[in-house]
């Protein structure tokens, strides 16, 4: 028994509208988060701020969490970290750009530290974890399309090549805020 073409097509039709909005909503979401190469010296604020949240941060976890998947995730983001540091630092002298600090990052995670200073217990486990999401998030926006545009080579390389293991981290750092 055939079906009439009218009702294939008119499945077919079906079936496209109802994928119209999943579509949408893939294109919106990627291209939601665009965002623009930082000028070199900004990009160098940037990553120092990055890097110095994370590692401060990560010691602070380290003294204060008793919860496993929160020192884990802080151990491991001290030593990436730490890594990217003098990577950076080496980078920058090879591209002779000065640090001009980044503002908003700044203040991000200013207040992001003052707030893990005053929590303990679950409340600091909770708060350290959607602020590491928050900044390894913000990191991989920022290194990906620095990478992709920023005006320096030295510094361009040094995105693309911490790019992976930033992504690792926004990843670890995606499940440490959804699980605990």
């Amino acid at each position: 028994m055939t079906m009439p073409t009218t009702t294939i097509r008119r499945r077919s039709l079906l079936a496209a509208l109802a994928a119209a909005p999943l579509a949408y909503a893939a294109t919106s979401a990627t291209t939601a988060h665009a965002v623009d190469a930082l000028p070199d010296s900004r990009f160098v604020g940037f990553a120092e701020t990055i890097n110095d949240f994370m590692i401060r941060s990560g010691q602070l976890a380290l003294s204060k969490s008793q919860n496993e998947l929160v020192r884990g995730f802080a151990t491991r983001a001290i030593a990436e970290h730490t890594k990217l540091v003098s990577t950076l630092k080496r980078n920058r002298s090879e591209a002779g750009v000065s640090m001009a600090p980044h503002d908003a990052t700044s203040q991000m995670t200013n207040n992001a530290m003052s707030q893990l200073n005053s929590l303990t217990g679950p409340q600091f486990d909770t708060a350290y974890a959607n602020a590491v999401m928050r900044a390894e998030t913000s990191a991989v926006e920022q290194y990906g399309a620095y990478s992709q545009s920023g005006g320096s080579g030295p510094l361009r390389r040094y995105a693309q090549e911490s790019l992976p293991v930033l992504r690792e981290l926004s990843e670890y750092s995606k499940r440490l805020a959804g699980g605990r």
